[in-house]
């Protein structure tokens, strides 16, 4: 089958549509984009230059966390907006208005919610729920099996892990874990969180903090590795700040 596209939608040159392509009404695609089979796209979403959308995934042959696995067409939200050398994998769903800055990868087996930005040059590995209104700043690292939920931040440069045998034994496939982070919870540029680690919800770790263990709730910790030393100013919390929830 063709692609199907939509009312009012224009494209650039050299443009790839693969079969069953279905993009929405008044979108706007930019030069060199490859829409690969199956690619859903709603409606009033903007596509740069050169992105690459449902990408199959690749699998190594000593890959511990990649499977062989039919996975879902990749589904793109209304509204959203999609940077120049993006790569979205099929497997991902995408929801409603989100922005997904130049050069990010986002994986498959992937769930992001509506209005949630992820940063230039970010990487969302497979198997991870991003929830809705999260912020992903520039060049952070969030590796798969994790889960952050709706309102977080995560800093530039931020560093997610989930293998505590970091490559060595077949007893680690057993224990591979993410990281999570509790609504609300904020995370510092350039801070390391160990695998497993959960950051409470309305927590804040300082900037160049190195997580070893769960940060509670509406704690603030710092330092190598990193302790609590007070509670969250009240004024921060999240219930204080008056956002609506209306994507």
């Amino acid at each position: 089958m063709e692609a199907r596209i939509g009312a009012g939608t224009t494209w650039g040159e050299h443009c790839v549509f693969g079969a069953n392509v279905v993009l929405g009404k008044n979108c706007q695609v930019g030069n060199h984009v490859v829409f690969h089979d199956d690619t859903v796209v709603g409606d009033s979403v903007r596509i740069d230059d050169h992105a690459v959308l449902g990408k199959l995934p690749m699998r190594a042959a000593s890959s511990a966390t990649t499977k062989d696995a039919q996975v879902a067409p990749l589904t793109v939200g209304d509204g959203s907006i999609l940077g120049t050398g993006v790569v979205l994998y099929r497997g991902l769903t995408l929801g409603r208005r989100c922005l997904v800055a130049d050069f990010a990868t986002v994986r498959e087996e992937v769930t992001i919610g509506d209005r949630t930005i992820v940063g230039r040059g970010v990487t969302v590995e497979n198997e991870c729920t991003i929830g809705r209104f999260v912020k992903l700043e520039s060049e952070c690292y969030i590796t798969a099996y994790s889960t952050i939920e709706d309102r977080v931040f995560i800093a530039p440069g931020v560093i997610t892990s989930n293998d505590n045998f970091v490559g060595r034994t077949e007893e680690r496939k057993k224990h591979f874990k993410g990281v999570t982070v509790k609504k609300g919870g904020r995370v510092g540029a350039g801070t390391v969180i160990l695998p497993g680690k959960t950051i409470g919800e309305d927590a804040l770790v300082a900037a160049g903090s190195v997580v070893t263990k769960d940060v509670p709730a509406r704690k603030v910790v710092m330092g190598s590795p990193a302790r609590v030393v007070k509670d969250v100013p009240t004024e921060q919390l999240l219930e204080h700040q008056g956002w609506s929830d209306d994507v």
